[in-house]
């Protein structure tokens, strides 16, 4: 008698990206009491913990001499410099490849580079861009921006310039992503990410 098989469909790799003030951990989130099945990828870094930090939750929290290590093996989707900081961020393919393979989906929040790279190892990946306040003009998303960091209080004028520049290259790039999001009201940006990541035809 024959039998017949059913092949366990792959998970979808969500990627979220969008310059430093666009709210995007605010709205993560929330879209993660939404949807408890989606899973964040962790990232490695190399620096320090911060209080209350937890190795593997938070973060890997990697020496220079352990990340490079696995740099040089060729375990990173992704890695780069933040802000010219010598501070590296990356993504493991430990972190992505086993939980698509066993049908749940993952998000990762990286930056523009990062998702360059990851779309030539998964051209299929769902790319979104978080804005502040406007996909047609990024001097209005800038001003939103600079006016965010500000409100913190926790970053020097160098930082919040820094920032700045590097918010102003992501945004030149963002059309490349295949949708948009604008977060300038919370509820209004999760219900469209949710919509997005739960379509069937992403």
């Amino acid at each position: 008698m024959p039998t017949t098989m059913m092949t366990q469909r792959a998970g979808k790799l969500i990627v979220i990206s969008g310059p430093s003030g666009a709210g995007k951990t605010t709205l993560l989130k929330r879209l993660f009491e939404d949807c408890p099945d989606l899973r964040a990828s962790v990232s490695a870094t190399t620096r320090a913990p911060r209080p209350g930090e937890v190795d593997g939750q938070d973060y890997y929290f990697l020496s220079r001499e352990e990340f490079e290590r696995r740099r040089e093996a060729g375990e990173f989707l992704e890695c780069f410099e933040v802000f010219s900081s010598g501070t590296w961020y990356g993504t493991l393919e430990s972190e992505v490849a086993p939980s698509l393979a066993g049908g749940k989906s993952i998000i990762l929040e990286i930056d523009v580079k990062g998702t360059m790279a990851i779309h030539q190892r998964y051209p299929d990946a769902v790319t979104i861009f978080v804005h502040p306040c406007s996909v047609t003009d990024p001097e209005q998303d800038l001003a939103e921006i600079e006016r965010r960091l500000r409100s913190r209080g926790t970053e020097s004028e160098e930082a919040i310039q820094s920032r700045l520049a590097v918010a102003r290259r992501e945004l030149t790039l963002s059309a490349t992503y295949q949708h948009q999001v604008i977060n300038d009201d919370v509820e209004r940006a999760v219900r469209q990410i949710r919509e997005i990541i739960c379509s069937p035809e992403v």
